[in-house]
Order: C-alpha cells, then structure tokens, then sequence
C-alpha cells in the first residue's frame, strides 16, 4: 500500500480501489427519517448505505443526526441529493460528514460535469471551505480538506434516455467514480413500460443495450459501474456483468417484506390450528 495513504483518513480512497478492484460493496437507501435505523443497519454489515434526500422526508438536521448514527458502524455513508444543480444540498451534505454524493437524474456531460464540480475543492472543483463543521471533527481543517478530493465518493445516476445517449462523454468527466444505474427511470424514460408487460420491460433487448454501452464506457474510463435492485434475486447476474456497487432496495422495502413474511408465517400457524 502506498506510504502515503492513512488507513483511518482514507477510508473513501480505499473503498473506491476495493471497487475498482471489482470487490463487491452492498448496501441499501435509507428514506425513513430515522438515525436509529440508520445506526443499526450501519452495525447490520452493509458495506455503505445512502440517506435518499430525493425521496426521502428528511431535512437538513435530520441528515446530520443519521450520518452520525452511520458513522457509529462500519458502513460507509452517501447522500442522493435533489439534483445536479442542488449545490447547497451537496455542500451540507459533504460538510456534514457524508462521505459520498450520488446525482440523480443527470442528462448531459454539463450537468455531471456542473455536480460534480460542488462535490470537489478548487482548483479541481468549486466547493465552499468552512470550518469547523462535522466533516473536519476528526482531522481538522488542513487534514480533511487536503485529503477530502480523494476520499469524496461521486456518483451519478444513470436512469434517462439521454443519459445513456451521452453516457461516453459524462463517464470520461474527471473526478467521477461511479455510473449508477437505475433501471425503472431509465425504463420509464425509454417507454418500455408502455411496450412490455411488467416486468419484462427488465430484460427487453432495448434495457440490455442500454445496459451493454453503460457497462462499455465504464471499463474503456475506469469507472465503477453500480445497479438498484430490490432484493437479492438478480444480484448475482449483475456481479456477473462487472456491477461491484450493488443495492438491495431501501430501509422501507426491508420493512415491507420482512413484516409480510412474518404476517404470512403468522397466518399459516392460525390456519393450521383451526383444523
């Protein structure tokens, strides 16, 4: 290992090159609100886990509280924020100790370009220096700061129609680590839920393609390729196709299918009493 690279600071570093080493990382979203789910999914073995502002109804100081419950396990920490232009959601987020952004629904080179540059200090990107904030608690300012653009994990969502189209040159931006794809916008946005019967819209020649030149233009620029799944069942087609960042749905989804597999467990014991 490089001499100069601390184990305990750089921690995004090296998960990044476990990643490009094709080391599988799982982990799920969070948009239930709770720091308590947050800490106990962090101490539960996943890999990293994504606190979804998109989606989720979480507010600023709601983050804070579940980035630090994160922090308390091993997981590694993200934030999906509103948009490329959601400069102020990516600054509280990096400043309040996550250690990665993910993008949501970019479209062209300028816009990945535009997020990726709040994500990254000058002169290599645009993004603010305050001190002291959540992020330089353990390093000080010098010791984040100046370590901060390697460690920062950056992701954008690949889940539109014009995404896949420009998808060569967003995935040839300096700085980006991860291509993200998700497949029921990219669906959507490609109208092969008007074409194909759910679900096989998920394996229609038209997603494969997409698929196939997202995976193409990840390898040709040494950029990590990840997937949103729900559940485990296509995991291990997609470690297959080079896919190392994996989620496996989100706090709610686990919610949903483990209190329906108790309630159905529950009303086969019933059933089996009446008899």
């Amino acid at each position: 290992m490089d001499s100069n690279i601390d184990v305990n600071r750089d921690k995004g570093f090296l998960f990044k090159k476990d990643l490009k080493e094709g080391k599988p990382k799982f982990g799920i979203f969070l948009n239930s609100a709770s720091p308590v789910i947050a800490e106990q999914l962090s101490f539960g073995g996943y890999d990293w886990l994504l606190v979804d502002m998109q989606h989720g109804p979480m507010n600023y100081v709601q983050l804070a509280a579940m980035l630090s419950a994160i922090s308390n396990g091993k997981a590694r920490s993200m934030v999906r924020v509103a948009g490329h232009n959601d400069r102020q959601g990516i600054q509280q987020a990096l400043d309040l100790g996550a250690d990665g952004i993910l993008i949501p629904y970019v479209n062209t080179k300028e816009e990945a370009q535009e997020a990726i540059s709040c994500c990254l200090y000058p002169t290599a990107g645009t993004r603010s220096v305050y001190f002291p904030q959540r992020c330089t608690n353990q390093d000080g300012l010098l010791g984040y700061v100046g370590n901060s653009n390697k460690n920062v994990v950056i992701a954008v969502q690949v889940e539109t129609a014009d995404c896949i189209k420009n998808i060569e040159e967003i995935v040839a931006l300096p700085g980006l680590d991860i291509a993200f794809l998700g497949q029921n916008d990219l669906c959507m946005s490609m109208g092969l839920y008007e074409k194909y019967q759910f679900p096989l819209m998920y394996t229609s020649p038209e997603l494969n393609e997409a698929t196939q030149k997202l995976i193409d233009a990840c390898k040709k620029n040494n950029v990590i390729p990840g997937v949103f799944l729900f559940g485990t069942d296509r995991v291990a087609e997609f470690l297959k196709l080079g896919f190392p960042f994996i989620s496996i749905g989100n706090d709610l989804h686990h919610v949903l299918t483990q209190s329906g597999a108790h309630l159905a467990k529950v009303s086969e014991i019933v059933s089996a009493e009446k008899k």
